[in-house]
């Protein structure tokens, strides 16, 4: 079989699929098109009052994008995709799995039989396992995520998903403190998004918790605290102050969603200096270690990386957040990096998780802190200013 066909003969078990209903699900991925932002696309049989479609969620660094495409469509842009752009695509179906590969100008097709799979349900408004289930809820609308019809906006739909992950991540971790009624510190908490999700999740678990929103700007807090009552949220209170002067001790966890620069040092050093059980950043903007590093005295051998202005945008990300991990497990915190599913305003989704506990030898770490900023040409990470390093 040659290479054409082997996409023609996947194209064409999509296109049966799809007509007798045996589709589960088709996914994309490996994708090097003149899209940088897009990663993968994955798709499912839907059924919308204009008929039957394929629902494709194309999923992009920082967004995802649903499209409703015909099967006319559909095939087009398989045709097109799997000749040039994407280096993989799986059908599934209740009968047989079919994998198709392209490496160079090689293109592979493997089936593969399967057994019991059900047959999927095409309905449009299948419900997701989200944390936040009550999408009447008055903050919400208050939030601008739902509007008077007590349905999520179109133009918030990212916002949401965002939201709905960031519980679902930081509920565990809260649980994971075992207090009987933690204290929570967001530090530099906005408009309290995260702050009145987790309360409402925790509340609806039957589990209670103190949740404080710190925020600089005083008609913030004002709104903050008017939400909270209106909503019957007795534990969640909003106080006016600035990350570093505020008094974060006694609290279990303290967290920081995109606390601009140092902001997020300063996040940290008070949740080590709480004695927090778990401390939790986004960080955002990465300027104070790019300075030093951009002045030359890093390792000759990266210069091949860092004479690219783009390349040593990344590289001072990795080493402000790799650095700042280090700082934390050097105060005695297990530590973890991740992505994390990040709203359509900012790119910066990498979440940094500290939990206390366990940690390596603390001279070890201090001494691993040394050479990397020996390679990179860094002096002094301001985080260890503010740990007295």
């Amino acid at each position: 079989m040659s290479p054409p066909d082997r996409i023609v003969e996947f194209v064409a078990a999509v296109r049966e699929a799809f007509a007798d209903g045996s589709l589960v699900r088709l996914k994309c991925g490996g994708y090097h098109g003149d899209d940088a932002e897009l990663k993968s696309a994955e798709a499912r049989k839907v059924a919308i009052k204009a008929g039957e479609r394929l629902s494709f969620v194309f999923r992009y660094k920082t967004r995802d994008i649903t499209k409703n495409l015909t099967i006319g469509e559909t095939i087009a842009f398989l045709e097109q995709g799997l000749a040039s752009e994407w280096r993989s695509a799986r059908l599934e179906t209740t009968g047989f799995d079919l994998q198709f590969e392209r490496q160079g100008d090689k293109l592979r097709l493997k089936r593969s039989e399967v057994a019991g799979r059900d047959k999927p349900e095409a309905g449009h408004d299948r419900a997701k396992n989200r944390p936040i289930t009550d999408v009447s809820a008055v903050w919400l609308q208050a939030l601008g995520i739902t509007g008077k019809d007590g349905q999520v906006r179109n133009d918030a739909q990212d916002k949401f998903r965002q939201i709905n992950k960031m519980v679902e991540i930081f509920a565990p971790l809260i649980q994971g403190l075992h207090a009987e009624n933690p204290t929570i510190v967001d530090m530099g908490a906005g408009k309290g998004y995260l702050d009145f999700a987790l309360y409402d999740h925790l509340q609806a678990q039957g589990r209670s918790a103190e949740i404080i929103g710190v925020e600089l700007r005083p008609a913030l807090v004002s709104a903050g605290n008017a939400l909270a009552q209106k909503s019957g949220f007795a534990g969640l209170r909003f106080e006016s102050g600035s990350i570093l002067d505020y008094d974060a001790s006694g609290a279990d966890a303290v967290i920081a969603l995109h606390a601009c620069d140092t902001a997020t040092d300063d996040a940290i050093y008070q949740g080590i200096k709480a004695g927090a059980g778990l401390i939790a950043v986004a960080p955002c903007c990465h300027k104070q270690i790019r300075r030093q590093m951009s002045s030359g005295g890093s390792d000759e051998r990266l210069d091949f990386l860092l004479r690219h202005g783009t390349f040593m945008e990344k590289q001072a990300e990795m080493v402000t957040d790799g650095l700042r991990a280090l700082l934390l497990e050097a105060h005695g915190y297990r530590t973890k990096v991740f992505e994390f599913v990040s709203d359509a305003h900012t790119p910066k989704n990498n979440l940094i998780v500290a939990q206390k506990g366990k940690a390596a030898s603390r001279q070890a770490v201090l001494d691993r802190i040394a050479a990397v900023k020996a390679m990179f040409g860094v002096e002094k990470h301001y985080l260890e200013g503010l740990l007295g390093l």
